[in-house]
């Protein structure tokens, strides 16, 4: 089965690519698509710096796959998710989709440096 999610986030691609671009959150990320408690192993399939990020899980007999597409939109980035997965629940899985979503919108939080 395959779900989709799409939002244009108030972020540059490079700050996005920097969040995404990261082995924990996408096997967190994988851990929710597939109703994991536990993050779960991956393996990177696509990587195009800023643009494309792809990984599927990386258990045997078992199949899921999320892929992260960057572009340009007016005052920040529009992100599409898709997702193949074997979830019965289809709204499962655009939960998991919209929370990964949430997950990139939100605002960093960085130390205070003084100047």
């Amino acid at each position: 089965m395959e779900s989709k999610a799409k939002r244009t986030l108030v972020k540059s691609a490079p700050e996005l690519w920097e969040l995404a671009d990261d082995l924990i959150r996408m096997e967190a990320w994988m851990a929710g698509l597939v109703g994991s408690t536990q993050p779960v192993p991956i393996q990177v399939t696509d990587r195009d710096p800023e643009r494309v990020l792809a990984w599927r899980l990386a258990e045997r007999g078992a199949y899921a796959r999320i892929a992260i597409e960057l572009a340009a939109s007016g005052f920040g980035t529009s992100v599409l998710i898709t997702a193949q997965h074997s979830r019965p629940d289809p709204g499962e899985a655009i939960a998991a989709l919209e929370g990964l979503l949430d997950e990139l919108g939100s605002p960093e939080r960085r130390p205070f440096a003084p100047a």
